[in-house]
């Protein structure tokens, strides 16, 4: 038996310590805390990269909206796009970031703060630097929409150049590119429902089966699946004050 022991011992010592984890291992098991401290303490584009990602998820998945948690991944992305400007997925993660805090000030502080503006100014800087950036795309189509729902068509279109078309032919663009992301699909189908759920029915319902079929990536791409899951149960059974109620919930309103 010791025998036994000394040999595992041995093999144990010969093997060495277990490999770390990186900040994207890390962020990927939905270890978000962790994946923060450690793209923080790399101090690299990259490291701030995926601690920017991470905290941003981390916001999403309160169960009420968090302003100085949304502030905190902003600090993040700010801090990623000085290290390295041309690494598109910080400026990304930037405008997303503006978009949820415009949605907890409320739509005048927002203006008065210039969200709108220079979230659509992080994104055109993403899709300068990566015209097919799926990610990119869809917050470009993701912004179009939110202002047309948020100020109706005409006013979107003239104050911001904003419209229904081209958020929806960015969507399509995106999920092109990305056909089993879960996460795209359910950012569509609110994007869409925020908008006009009767008028866009059909698509929300495809939107939500369609993030069903793709294999998760990321435990993030995981609560995405069980939340379009449950959206897309309501609209079913036509519990539509439920799904509204849900759809304002997961776009981060308060």
């Amino acid at each position: 038996m010791r025998r036994v022991f000394g040999a595992l011992a041995l093999a144990a010592a010969l093997a060495g310590p277990a490999a770390a984890q990186t900040p994207d291992d890390l962020y990927a098991a939905g270890k978000y805390e962790d994946a923060v401290a450690a793209g923080t303490a790399a101090n690299t584009p990259e490291g701030l990269e995926i601690a920017t990602h991470a905290a941003f998820a981390a916001a999403m998945l309160k169960d009420k909206p968090c302003l100085e948690c949304l502030q905190r991944a902003e600090a993040l992305a700010r801090r990623a796009i000085a290290a390295d400007p041309k690494r598109p997925a910080p400026h990304v993660y930037l405008a997303g970031i503006l978009g949820y805090e415009g949605r907890i000030v409320g739509m005048v502080q927002a203006k008065l703060n210039g969200y709108p503006e220079e979230a659509k100014r992080e994104i055109d800087t993403a899709l300068a630097r990566d015209p097919d950036d799926p990610r990119a795309l869809a917050a470009r189509g993701g912004w179009n929409l939110a202002i047309v729902a948020t100020g109706g068509a005409t006013m979107a279109d003239w104050i911001y150049g904003a419209g229904t078309d081209q958020g929806r032919a960015d969507f399509a663009k995106a999920l092109k590119l990305a056909p089993d992301d879960a996460t795209l699909r359910l950012q569509y189908a609110l994007s869409l429902s925020a908008l006009d759920r009767d008028g866009y029915r059909a698509d929300i319902q495809s939107a939500l089966e369609r993030a069903q079929t793709g294999t998760p990536r990321t435990a993030y791409d995981k609560v995405s699946q069980t939340r379009a899951l449950a959206l897309l149960n309501l609209l079913k059974a036509n519990k539509l004050d439920a799904y509204d109620a849900l759809v304002r919930k997961f776009e981060g309103y308060p």
